[in-house]
């Protein structure tokens, strides 16, 4: 069991969505917060959100992929006080084309999303909680990391990366507990995204997704945001290294 209440956690990918709604979460259950996302007007309506309810709250925006931003975040949360972890939200989908169809720039910007961005958070923020010798570390990882997926391999591919170095990490620094959580099938910008395809691989990406949203399978940010604080309230030790998937560890309510 974790107790978030006075804790200081740094949330990437704050501004919308699940990071936003675990934001808030975080927030009414007593954590203080350094939130991240790339779009500055909406990070700080979420910092200011998280304020209304009591904590204190920061907001670096910025690229998460980009070492001073990274820095920054960390700083910010260790001068705050009782520095315990980040949950790293933020990720970057692209749709559509096929691997070779996929321009260079869009290949890295999803790539850094997931991969860049997951390992300078453990390099500037493992040093200092294993100072603590405890801490908590939380990748959002996703079931494309085991599937060859047309349209959106590149995600898949960053994914798979990302899970990988949450692994190791466990591995390598045991006494910071690194959870991958899969956060379920979220309504949001990047199903949209995928419903609305455009690539030479659209058409089987969108077959895919579409009968989610027809056939009312996806949840919504603050179902997925709620299991994740349950889950951790829950012995979430037991899944130390581990994929911890919403849809199996906390099934969902009909």
């Amino acid at each position: 069991m974790i107790t978030l209440k006075n804790q200081t956690l740094v949330i990437t990918g704050a501004s919308e969505g699940i990071g936003r709604a675990l934001a808030l979460a975080l927030a009414r259950r007593g954590a203080n917060l350094v939130l991240n996302a790339r779009r500055e007007r909406p990070l700080n309506a979420a910092r200011n959100a998280c304020r209304a309810e009591g904590v204190a709250a920061e907001s670096v925006a910025g690229d998460a992929s980009a070492p001073e931003n990274i820095r920054r975040m960390v700083e910010t949360a260790c001068d705050m006080g009782n520095f315990f972890g980040f949950i790293h939200v933020a990720g970057v989908l692209k749709p559509g084309p096929a691997v070779w169809e996929m321009a260079t720039s869009d290949f890295h910007e999803v790539m850094d999303a997931s991969v860049t961005a997951s390992h300078l958070l453990i390099r500037h923020a493992v040093p200092h909680l294993r100072e603590k010798g405890r801490g908590l570390a939380v990748f959002f990882g996703s079931g494309a990391a085991e599937k060859t997926q047309p349209g959106i391999g590149t995600y898949c591919a960053a994914k798979a990366a990302e899970e990988h170095l949450a692994r190791q990490l466990a591995v390598e620094a045991p006494e910071i507990l690194t959870l991958i959580w899969r956060p379920g099938i979220v309504e949001g910008q990047t199903q949209e995204q995928a419903r609305n395809a455009e690539g030479e691989c659209a058409e089987p990406l969108r077959k895919v997704f579409r009968p989610w949203k027809e056939q009312d399978m996806l949840i919504t940010p603050e179902e997925s945001a709620d299991g994740l604080l349950e889950f951790l309230e829950y012995r979430p030790e037991n899944y130390h290294g581990r994929v911890a998937d919403i849809r199996k560890v906390m099934p969902r309510k009909d």
